[in-house]
């Protein structure tokens, strides 16, 4: 039985990651307003001169069109709608974000709340705000998306004395909800921080 072709034209979306496929493509695993969690792949977007390439840059707003039926759709085009300037430092908690995301959400399976909180977030870390902040409040809308939320009202992700306390309570949600399976960006993190402390 063949599934339904999609065509979907022009949604808000951002990359999370994007790998080499063949000679000149990629696959790009995406996250849209609309869409959630989607795989695509971009024909010819290794290539030199493809319209694709300059495009698909991770944290960058995008207007995304794909077409398919099966599990891996294929792009038809990608546009910049917009640019979130991130200071270096900002990077670990963008990867932090996607990696989060890649663990806990189900393909395709919108989530607009997210979506809206994960803008929100990249905002704040180009405006060079702290990290701390954006992140809570961007766990804590994850958690609450898929479940597994706090059963309290939103506290004030800005309350620079409340933070430990948050970070600890949404750390310990988010360790259950990903059952044993350490994220890579915490486990560079940490280390950077040893490195530091030693240095």
């Amino acid at each position: 039985m063949s599934r339904r072709l999609v065509r979907v034209h022009e949604t808000p979306g951002y990359v999370l990651h994007a790998t080499a496929w063949r000679e000149t493509s990629l696959i790009v695993q995406a996250f849209s307003r609309d869409h959630g969690w989607v795989t695509l792949v971009a024909k010819g977007a290794k290539r030199p001169h493809s319209v694709l390439r300059p495009a698909l840059s991770v944290f960058q707003p995008l207007l995304l069109s794909w077409t398919g039926g099966a599990e891996v759709k294929t792009m038809t085009r990608a546009e910049c709608a917009g640019v979130h300037p991130l200071p270096g430092p900002a990077m670990m908690s963008c990867w932090y974000m996607n990696e989060l995301m890649f663990r806990l959400l189900p393909r395709e399976d919108p989530h607009p709340g997210l979506f809206d909180a994960y803008v929100i977030a990249l905002q704040q870390l180009a405006a060079g705000q702290t990290a701390a902040g954006a992140l809570r409040k961007f766990e804590w809308t994850l958690l609450k998306e898929t479940g597994y939320g706090v059963d309290q009202e939103p506290p004030d992700f800005d309350d620079v004395q409340q933070e430990p306390q948050l970070r600890a309570k949404l750390r310990e949600r988010l360790s259950e909800h990903l059952a044993g399976r350490p994220l890579a960006t915490r486990q560079v993190l940490l280390a950077l921080q040893r490195y530091q402390g030693n240095k």
